[in-house]
């Protein structure tokens, strides 16, 4: 989750969940959770479940249900946490701390071993667990970068859609979720299955702990970045995360609301992504 920096094969039944498109009639139901147990009921009313790549629920229940279930895999920074931290440190390709993620570190993208290390490992470690898709996490970082150091990080926004396109050119079969990199999608709109607009409408501030609305001209623009990005590509589908209280019911229904009429499919979290939040009723 990066929103706050920047403001093999599928299997059959695999291929049969996955094979709709945002021009039906009704909008995915999605959702994104992070810890390992959650109550079966409470993933069921879902089409697309995003999990942590070593943490998360039991998949193949979820896949019998018809559901399409994507791993995580951060592409821009890397925790301490994870198995990979030891040799991108050794190598030196980590950069300064995320501010607002302790103890994760920002990737130089452009480095040969880390496109290396995912293709040939990280992927198909995710694949061989069983998920059927790829959600790509972080990679608003290194166009990001790049920005404030345009002589230093240069290149690191092509490295990004280099990176993605080589997903694609391995797995074909496999849908991906690019997570915002808004600057990439002119590059890899076909390329990419969904597109998901994280903080487009509401957000968490770290520094004061709280959530709120995101400014409404930033709003707007990422509106039209995302509406845009379907026009180029009809069978895009873009996908909307929002943050908000779970126990304010009323302004989750109004995201919901104004997501659909932005012809997105919604879905709005705690700011941990740590528990299901169901959309209110009534």
């Amino acid at each position: 989750m990066i929103a706050s920096l920047a403001l093999g094969a599928l299997s059959a039944r695999g291929k049969q969940a996955f094979a709709r498109s945002r021009s039906d009639e009704n909008p995915y139901q999605w959702t994104v959770f992070y810890a390992e147990e959650a109550a079966f009921e409470t993933l069921l009313p879902y089409d697309l479940l995003i999990f942590d790549r070593t943490a998360h629920p039991p998949l193949e229940p979820l896949i019998d249900a018809g559901k399409t279930v994507f791993g995580y895999i951060s592409l821009g920074e890397m925790n301490r946490q994870r198995d990979v931290f030891a040799r991108l440190q050794d190598w030196g390709i980590l950069g300064e701390e995320n501010p607002n993620w302790e103890g994760s570190y920002f990737i130089d993208v452009r480095d040969t071993r880390w496109v290396a290390l995912v293709i040939e490992e990280m992927v198909p470690a995710i694949l061989r667990r069983g998920f059927q898709g790829l959600f790509l996490d972080t990679l608003d970082n290194p166009i990001e970068l790049e920005r404030r150091d345009p002589v230093a990080n240069a290149g690191m926004t092509k490295a990004s859609a280099r990176l993605i396109k080589a997903l694609k050119l391995h797995w074909p079969e496999v849908p991906i979720i690019l997570n915002r990199g808004y600057e990439l999608l002119d590059q890899v709109a076909f390329d990419i299955d969904h597109v998901l607009g994280e903080s487009v409408y509401a957000d968490y501030d770290f520094s004061t702990k709280t959530y709120q609305k995101v400014p409404d001209p930033l709003y707007r623009e990422q509106v039209e970045i995302l509406q845009q990005a379907q026009r180029k590509n009809p069978d895009l589908s873009v996908l909307s995360l929002d943050y908000w209280d779970p126990a304010d019911t009323r302004t989750i229904a109004e995201i919901y609301r104004v997501q659909r009429e932005n012809g997105f499919s919604p879905y709005v979290a705690t700011i941990d992504l740590d528990r299901i939040v169901p959309e209110p009723t009534g």
